[in-house]
């Protein structure tokens, strides 16, 4: 007998929801090489020209002026340290 009476049943042809998130290793490397270097970064939607305050595997921190930007690694097209 089992501890917990209710055991929840998948129905048949229904998948739970997931998430899949893509990682580009090779533009994850060279932004952990430019870490608080100055950088230009083209994404899908134009040019940022910043330094680079952090690198995760989804996201860049970038930082331009005063302000902050968050750009997806997937939305990068180029890199070119400054």
């Amino acid at each position: 007998m089992n501890a917990y009476p209710y055991q929840p049943q998948s129905q048949p042809g229904s998948n739970p929801p997931s998430m899949t998130s893509l990682i580009d290793p090779f533009v994850y490397q060279t932004l952990l090489g430019v870490v608080q270097r100055d950088v230009t970064i083209q994404t899908t939607q134009g040019n940022l020209r910043g330094n680079v305050v952090n690198v995760l595997p989804d996201h860049v921190v970038l930082r331009v002026g005063g302000s902050t930007f968050f750009v997806r690694i997937q939305q990068i097209v180029w890199v070119m340290p400054s």
